[in-house]
């Protein structure tokens, strides 16, 4: 059976990513890639993770503190167009696009945000360091947010960034699909 494309998300970073280095949660949602970034780099790493709702700070910090990982997550609530004001390298920055899972689907990502997210990551990313864009489209502004960040990854020069598409072609209802940027250049 083929591996679920937030499966392959994980497996791509895992195979990038060293412990002790920088990560970048870009939508923490429930925290669960918060978690998985948190274990992955380890207690030298640090996460930095982005979310606009309380709801969304409170779960992922109950989460870290339940798995004792807390300490090497600065968590944020704020919109991810913000980390293109730190000033660090990463080795990976995930994204998960659409709403809280559990929450009002009336907040979602969107395209404007997205996008000025994306394009600040990308300057964060070391070489050989990966983003995944998770996109959930199954929402009021999701068709939207999709055709533009597909847009916007089509038009990336591929002498400094690799771009994949990792999507079931055969499922309905908007099933989500995996993008991941590889940086190869600065």
């Amino acid at each position: 059976m083929f591996p679920n494309v937030l499966e392959v998300a994980r497996q791509l970073i895992r195979e990038r990513v060293e412990k002790g280095e920088n990560v970048i949660d870009a939508t923490m949602g429930n925290g669960n890639d918060t978690l998985f970034l948190a274990q992955l780099v380890g207690e030298q790493g640090t996460v930095i993770a982005y979310d606009i709702q309380p709801q969304a700070i409170a779960k992922t910090k109950e989460r870290l503190e339940q798995q004792g990982a807390s300490r090497q997550v600065e968590l944020n609530q704020r919109s991810h167009e913000k980390m293109a004001d730190l000033q660090l390298k990463a080795g990976a920055i995930m994204f998960n696009l659409g709403y809280l899972p559990g929450a009002d689907k009336e907040i979602t990502t969107t395209a404007s945000s997205t996008l000025g997210a994306i394009e600040a990551g990308l300057e964060l990313l070391r070489k050989g360091g990966i983003m995944t864009i998770m996109i959930y489209w199954g929402h009021s502004a999701g068709a939207v947010e999709k055709d533009a960040v597909e847009s916007f990854c089509q038009s990336l020069d591929q002498r400094r960034f690799l771009v994949l598409k990792y999507q079931y072609l055969n499922q309905q209802n908007q099933a989500p699909f995996l993008l991941a940027i590889e940086r190869r250049a600065e």
